[in-house]
């Protein structure tokens, strides 16, 4: 009997142990399985985004009809003046100066910045769904933070050399010289490239799976940041460390030395600072123009959607067709030189003219 019960114990105790076996088994097989379905989850999630659909200005087609024709006659403006600066600053021997050849670099990189989003939305007044690509909307990001970038280095660049032809024209052509204006113009260039590097890289590896709505009319940093299915916060800090520090420092750099420059002019005779207040006054427009809305966008920790819309079009629209405007109707060199290319064509049109009726007559 007490055989018998052994036995039987024993065989619960292997039948046990034979059913911990199975069970072990199941269990881990299903925790495989499920191990690799989040997997494949999450490599589906994080490539489940292709395109993001623009919310744009406005959705009322009456007001979307004038916003185009609006946006239209100021791109169309953007185009013809920036041009029409690096071509007679490029084409009159008389301009070749410092001034005038950052002046059109600058005017260049302003038909580049608004060229990156102003075609799109007008384009976009006529789509009942306005969608950009994931590449094109990381396109669009690194060609802001490119021109935006380079742009920004180029007014300090002006801001320095409107300080040494104020504060030291003895030593104006030995500082400003040839060499120093294009190497300026290089750093330009190639600090905005790394600054939109440096962006691009925040946002080229985040996981977009969900939303994918951005409340503007084009893709930038601090919008598509928030779409992302990861925690964004250390990369907001991150993007507010980035761009908006370095928009506020360079502001407040080009303040200092504006304010210093003015304290210059004040202590000369008025009819020799008239011309250089002029300049400045101009100058001081411009920065004010374009970090004012950098400030807000990048910087302001507390965002207002409506505040951030009309920013958004004040910077890449308005903003590069103003500067052209303050720069030529205050400076008369710019204005004479104008009339002389103006002359110019007139002469050569006239001669080509005078050359096709003498040879068919």
């Amino acid at each position: 009997m007490a055989h018998s019960r052994s036995l039987m114990g024993e065989l619960r105790v292997e039948f046990a142990h034979n059913n911990i076996d199975i069970l072990f088994i199941v269990f881990s097989k299903a925790s495989a399985e499920t191990l690799f379905w989040n997997e494949s989850t999450k490599e589906t999630n994080h490539t489940v985004v292709t395109e993001f659909i623009l919310i744009g200005l406005s959705d009322s087609q009456e007001l979307q009809i004038f916003l185009f024709a609006f946006f239209f006659v100021f791109y169309v403006g953007i185009v013809f003046g920036n041009l029409l600066i690096v071509i007679t600053v490029t084409s009159d021997s008389h301009l070749h100066y410092p001034m005038y050849f950052l002046l059109a670099n600058l005017s260049f990189i302003d038909l580049s910045l608004s060229s990156v989003t102003a075609p799109k939305m007008i384009a976009d007044f006529f789509c009942k769904r306005k969608v950009i690509s994931l590449k094109g909307c990381l396109s669009q990001i690194f060609l802001l933070h490119f021109f935006g970038g380079s742009e920004m280095v180029t007014l300090i660049a002006m801001g320095f050399d409107r300080y040494v032809a104020i504060c030291k024209p003895l030593h104006y052509t030995t500082i400003m010289c040839n060499n120093v204006c294009f190497g300026i113009v290089v750093a330009a260039w190639g600090i905005g490239f790394l600054h939109s590097v440096s962006q691009l890289a925040f946002a080229v590896n985040l996981p977009f799976c969900g939303p994918n709505k951005v409340d503007s009319f084009y893709c930038d940093l601090p919008r598509v940041v928030k779409l992302a299915c990861a925690d964004t916060y250390r990369l907001d800090i991150m993007v507010i460390a980035n761009s908006g520090i370095l928009t506020v420092c360079s502001f407040v750099l080009l303040i200092i030395s504006y304010t210093v420059i003015l304290m210059t002019i004040q202590r000369r005779p008025s009819d020799r600072s008239s011309k250089a207040l002029s300049t400045l006054t101009a100058h001081i427009t411009v920065v004010l123009l374009f970090f004012g809305p950098c400030v807000f966008i990048y910087a302001w920790p507390f965002p207002i959607k409506s505040l951030d819309k009309f920013l958004a079009v004040f910077y890449s629209v308005v903003t590069p067709l103003l500067n052209p405007i303050i720069y030529t109707l205050r400076n008369t060199e710019m204005k004479t030189a104008m009339r002389r290319l103006r002359q110019w064509n007139l002469n050569f049109w006239e001669s080509l003219r005078s050359s096709v009726v003498m040879r068919l007559g």
